[in-house]
């Protein structure tokens, strides 16, 4: 078994299995979720890579030649150094791909303003790496960003769909709205946040379009296998999908019946601290 491993700090990183599934379901999937230290959205560079680094080397260990980190925090604070350090030393032939970069391709063809928000967690907002990342690619665009530090929480709780909800999200989007007025495309830079897309639809002003992740982030893995054949070829074809979690597997079920609205079995790993 050689599976693609999904990667993410607790349940988002299910929108992007879910979107890669859709395009790809022949291959097959292991997917491990930290949620025993989620959220990462508020911590430091060093402890993201630290953690990021843990889960990518438990998912070699489990026969993963690509690994792509669905949390766009780890993407933003510890891919490159991934990347550049420890690939190099643990097996340069494997692959680790993130969420931003395919997002930032796609945006250009979206917006026809050339004003763009997104709407992150507060280290992804912090790293500034989507307006790095659109600006090399699309140089003309203004990107503006808020971050939402209430909405990861209200799709962990269950209260996506709660009266609650509408205030946090309405806020949010007025911030970002009153921030630049001439946007027209709002990414959501985090994978939960597609599922409070009712509400942030109820709220966006007509005309501005909302930019969700794992069909982007699916279309660029096929992109990317058809660019390297060597590596898609690596990949084992089973149509399966396997789940892991660093807490409470009974929790993760729960979790992933609201992100994938189907029954999974999970199983409980532990991540190595010792590099």
């Amino acid at each position: 078994m050689c599976p693609i491993g999904i990667f993410d700090s607790g349940y988002g990183g299910l929108t992007i299995l879910h979107g890669i599934r859709q395009l790809l379901p022949e291959y097959d999937y292991l997917y491990l979720g930290d949620n025993a230290r989620t959220p990462y959205g508020t911590r430091s560079f060093d402890v993201v890579y630290e953690f990021t680094r843990q889960a990518v080397v438990k998912l070699f260990e489990l026969g993963c030649q690509l690994v792509i980190l669905g949390c766009n925090t780890a993407s933003a604070k510890a891919l490159r150094s991934i990347q550049e350090i420890d690939l190099p030393r643990i097996d340069p032939e494997r692959r680790v791909l993130g969420v931003i970069r395919p997002t930032a391709e796609v945006i250009g063809t979206l917006t026809r303003t050339r004003h763009v928000g997104v709407l992150a967690t507060e280290g992804t907002i912090r790293s500034e790496s989507y307006n790095l990342e659109i600006q090399k690619l699309w140089p003309d665009i203004q990107v503006s960003g808020v971050a939402c530090p209430f909405w990861v929480p209200l799709v962990e709780y269950n209260e996506a769909d709660s009266p609650g909800a509408d205030y946090f999200v309405k806020k949010r989007i007025d911030q970002i709205m009153r921030l630049d007025p001439e946007i027209d495309a709002i990414i959501l830079g985090c994978t939960h946040y597609p599922l409070l897309m009712p509400k942030i639809l109820k709220y966006l002003p007509q005309g501005v379009r909302v930019v969700p992740q794992g069909e982007y982030v699916a279309e660029s893995l096929q992109r990317y296998f058809e660019r390297h054949p060597q590596m898609e070829q690596r990949i084992s074809r089973g149509g399966t999908v396997r789940y892991l979690t660093t807490e409470n597997p009974e929790r993760f079920e729960e979790q992933a019946r609201v992100f994938l609205h189907e029954p999974v079995s999970v199983e409980k790993v532990t991540l190595e601290t010792e590099r």
